[in-house]
C-alpha cells in the first residue's frame, strides 16, 4: 500500500470518528441539566480568548469596537435560556452564561 493511500485511509477514519462524535457531544451537553452546569468564569481560557463578560454594558469598546449595546447572550444564536437569567452557550459546553453577558462571537438569532 502506498504512503498516500495509507494517509488518506487514516484521514478518512479520523473524519468518520469526528462525524459521529460531534453530534453525540452536542446531545450530551443538551441533556445535562442546568444544575450540572457551572457558571462560566471569565478566567476560563475560551472565555478569556472571546472576551466574555457577565454584563454587556461592561464591554471595553477599545478592545471590541464591533460591540453594540443591544447585543447580549440572550439574543445570540448560540444561547439557550435555562433559568435565573442564565443559559447555555454552544461555545462554552458544561457552563452557563449570563443572559446579559456578551462575547466576541456574538451572532444575531435568526428570526
Amino acid at each position: 500500500m502506498s504512503q498516500s493511500n495509507s494517509s488518506r485511509r487514516r484521514f478518512l477514519q479520523i473524519l468518520g470518528v469526528a462525524a459521529v462524535s460531534v453530534p453525540l457531544a452536542g446531545v450530551a451537553v443538551r441533556s445535562a441539566s442546568a444544575q450540572d452546569l457551572t457558571p462560566l468564569d471569565s478566567s476560563n481560557p475560551t472565555a478569556a480568548a472571546l472576551g466574555y463578560v457577565e454584563d454587556t454594558a461592561t464591554v471595553d469598546p477599545s478592545k471590541y469596537p464591533q460591540h453594540k449595546a443591544e447585543q447580549d447572550c440572550a439574543n445570540c444564536q448560540f444561547y439557550a435560556a435555562t433559568s435565573d437569567g442564565r443559559g447555555t452557550c454552544q461555545l462554552f459546553p458544561g457552563h452557563t452564561v449570563a443572559g446579559k453577558g456578551w462575547c466576541a462571537s456574538w451572532a444575531a438569532k435568526a428570526g
